[in-house]
C-alpha cells in the first residue's frame, strides 16, 4: 500500500504533513511554494529559462523517470514530479480536509 499522503502529530494540534510525489518521496506542506503543470508553464520563455538555470546550479531533482507531468517548487528545490499537478493539489485538499485544516 502506498501512502499518498500523511500527518504526523506532534504536540497538541501542531502537525506535520507530507505530500507524495512519486517514487516514494515526500515534500513537506509547508515547504510547498508552487506546484505546477509542467507542460502547460513550459511554454514560457521565462520558465524554461528559470528552469534551465535551476537545473545548470543542480536546484532540480527528477523524481518523474524522465516523463515530467508536474514539478514542485519549494524554497530550495524543484522536483519534476511524474504525477500531475490536479492529482497533487487534490491530494493536498484531501489532506487538509481530513485534518480539519
Amino acid at each position: 500500500m502506498c501512502l499518498k499522503l500523511i500527518g504526523v502529530k506532534l504536540r497538541g494540534d501542531d502537525k506535520i504533513m507530507f505530500l507524495h510525489i512519486g517514487e516514494e518521496h515526500m515534500v513537506s506542506l509547508k515547504d510547498i511554494v508552487l506546484i505546477s503543470d509542467y507542460k502547460s508553464t513550459t511554454f514560457s520563455e521565462i520558465t524554461n529559462e528559470f528552469l534551465n538555470i535551476s537545473e545548470e546550479e543542480g536546484f532540480i531533482i527528477d523524481y518523474s523517470s524522465g516523463n515530467p507531468r508536474s514539478f514542485v517548487l519549494t524554497g530550495e528545490t524543484i522536483y519534476l514530479s511524474m504525477i500531475s499537478s490536479t492529482t497533487l493539489a487534490k491530494r493536498i485538499d484531501r489532506l487538509y480536509e481530513k485534518n480539519g485544516g
